[in-house]
């Protein structure tokens, strides 16, 4: 992606992935229900501006919106890019969250969903009931054939996948092991001081390590879909 497209990032939540859309001089609408998130990431946006981490060219622009996932304040096709980043496990009603992300997607436009992966979420309920019974937190469990499934019924084609963050499975382990909320356990804060060191410097051990086990314990699940051209058959088979 880049300048000319427009990018909306659902359920945004800090907007790790917005500023990316922003860096790369796509416009980006970063949206979300939460107020707070969304005056940091407005913060944010403004602070990229002024660091000069924009393209000059092209004028891309970004906006933070408050808004519900299932009744979007935006027109049919207006987006040529949707990335829906953790979110469809914290809503009760989602597969119309799903016909919703369908219906703002220009026809011909993609989309990348990421959900918590079967397994390592598993072990997470396991480990702590406190993990999945918070406000806000996860009610349900894809596997990948349930997601796809839910996609393919919105009717978008569904095109590969591919599994991510394996190491930050084992952190959300011991997370649920010792207490979600204790973030100054010495296990947990020695993981996470790890994960911040391999995200700011990305050692070659490290990204090689998770490539290898992303298959197997990746954190999440990735699938990319694509809105079926105007003329085209609007479901899968």
């Amino acid at each position: 992606m880049g300048p000319g497209d427009r990018v909306l990032d659902l359920g945004c939540g800090g907007g790790r992935h917005a500023f990316e859309v922003y860096r790369r001089g796509a416009d980006i609408v970063a949206f979300d229900r939460n107020e707070n998130d969304l005056a940091e990431v407005d913060a944010m946006f403004a602070a990229m501006r002024t660091a000069g981490e924009v393209p000059a060219e092209g004028g891309a622009s970004a906006e933070a919106v408050k808004g519900d996932a299932l009744d979007m304040p935006f027109d049919d096709g207006s987006f040529d890019r949707v990335i829906a980043s953790e979110v469809f496990e914290h809503i009760p009603h989602d597969t119309a969250a799903m016909a919703e992300l369908y219906r703002v997607l220009r026809p011909g436009g993609t989309a990348a969903v990421t959900v918590p992966s079967w397994l390592p979420e598993r072990l997470c309920w396991a480990l702590s009931e406190e993990y999945h019974t918070n406000e806000g937190g996860h009610i349900r469990i894809y596997t990948r054939a349930e997601l796809e499934a839910k996609l393919k019924a919105a009717g978008f084609f569904v095109g590969p996948h591919h599994h991510a963050h394996a190491l930050h499975a084992p952190y959300w382990w011991i997370k649920c092991a010792v207490g979600t909320s204790d973030d100054d356990h010495p296990l947990a804060s020695a993981y996470h001081r790890m994960l911040v060191w391999d995200m700011m410097k990305a050692p070659r051990t490290t990204r090689t390590a998770e490539r290898l086990l992303n298959p197997l314990i990746g954190k999440s699940v990735v699938v990319y879909l694509r809105k079926p051209p105007r003329g085209r058959a609007e479901k899968n088979g």
